[in-house]
């Protein structure tokens, strides 16, 4: 193997794959990258057996050449050390030869770096798929429903399935529902689909979309998604991002969410969520992060903190819009400020159906993303 590649090429590749590759593998092959270079192109390939991000580089692009190689072939190289050197490499072109032994001599301006490879014939091969389950999405939609619905995932591994994000599809529409049991958030959209896919129960690690949303790029291409029973794939320009899908049966959140309330109001997304960032600087101290939410009518509501060791802190709101009953209310700020950061219309509508029942938030006249936030219960 020996092929001369752009550094800006390679080393962009490198970081996306990167984020596949295990530090902590029990599998010696797997804390490596896979290369191989061929007519097509040079495909570098990362996994830790959850994730699997492969990368192709073309040998050309709009700039010119990218890569040209002059003997095809294989290696996996050690990532860490490997994704280090490119970057401190210090000419604008690279050239790697696979010599005996699979180690591997790096060339660049005046730099010679000699790494020992492993026998890319033991990296595991690509998952195959069926694609019966495709459809397809804007990219940078999906971003934007990855970020708003990630965030409410569970952290505790006890119970794996809440670590994930639920997919729904129907009637070409795109649903994810995100819970840690305290509280939830959900988006949809409309994405290109035949009119008979259905998928019922579908749940990606959040982490995993975490790593996704990341590498998906700013420039509004479509997004291809295939999925089976174990895994899903989303097709971005070069890269192909394989994930497992985890197992279990998701719980039924739908018989949570009102459907009616009995107090709403409207407020500015930007003046509510600083007066509740200000009230929760003395909440945090509390742990709990409890803030109070009570409605004064002539459509006022007063939001507050207390900490005897501290002091109190109260905010007065005028709101756009106030209707119903007589509300006091209390609840988690850092779980408030976490929905309202993702919210990005001017307005939004917040509504109860009591103290103790769920609180439902949402960009004003808008049903395309919900956020539920149970509250707490208060000897005050």
């Amino acid at each position: 193997m020996k092929f001369t590649i752009r550094k800006d090429a390679l080393d962009g590749a490198l970081q996306t794959v990167f984020k596949a590759v295990s530090t902590r593998t029990t599998i010696p092959i797997l804390s490596g990258i896979k290369i191989d270079a061929g007519a097509s192109g040079i495909v570098l390939t990362g996994s830790d057996t959850d994730i699997t991000i492969q990368y192709f580089i073309p040998p050309e692009d709009k700039e010119g050449t990218v890569a040209s190689v002059d003997a095809p072939g294989s290696v996996v190289l050690p990532a860490k050390f490997f994704v280090d050197v490119v970057r401190k490499l210090p000419s604008d072109t690279v050239e790697l030869e696979r010599e005996g032994n699979f180690q591997t001599r790096i060339r660049s301006g005046s730099s010679e770096i000699m790494l020992v490879g492993l026998d890319p014939d033991e990296y595991p091969a690509l998952p195959a798929l069926e694609e019966e389950r495709v459809f397809s999405i804007n990219a940078l939609l999906l971003k934007s429903m990855i970020r708003q619905t990630v965030f409410a995932v569970s952290t505790n591994e006890s119970t794996p399935i809440l670590t994930g994000v639920l997919w729904t599809l129907k009637n070409g529409r795109l649903k994810f529902t995100a819970t840690d049991r305290h509280r939830l958030s959900s988006a949809e959209a409309a994405v290109e689909a035949s009119a008979d896919l259905s998928i019922d129960q579908l749940v990606v690690s959040g982490k995993t979309l975490g790593e996704l949303s990341k590498i998906i790029p700013d420039d509004g291409m479509t997004a291809g998604i295939v999925a089976s029973e174990s895994l899903i794939l989303f097709k971005l320009d070069n890269v192909l991002f394989y994930s497992r899908i985890l197992d279990g049966t998701y719980p039924d959140t739908s018989k949570i969410i009102p459907q009616t309330y009995k107090t709403e109001f409207v407020a500015g997304t930007r003046e509510f969520t600083d007066a509740i960032e200000r009230a929760y600087l003395l909440s945090r101290e509390e742990k709990t992060n409890i803030v109070r939410l009570v409605t004064l009518g002539s459509n006022q509501i007063e939001i507050s903190s207390s900490l005897s060791e501290l002091g109190k802190v109260t905010e007065r709101l005028e709101t756009k819009r106030l209707e119903g009953e007589e509300l006091k209310i209390a609840f988690n700020s850092r779980y408030m400020l976490d929905a309202l950061k993702v919210i990005d219309s001017e307005n939004i509508q917040i509504g109860f159906t009591g103290m103790m029942s769920p609180i439902i938030v949402r960009p004003e006249g808008e049903d395309r993303m919900l956020h539920l936030i149970l509250p707490y219960r208060t000897s005050n």
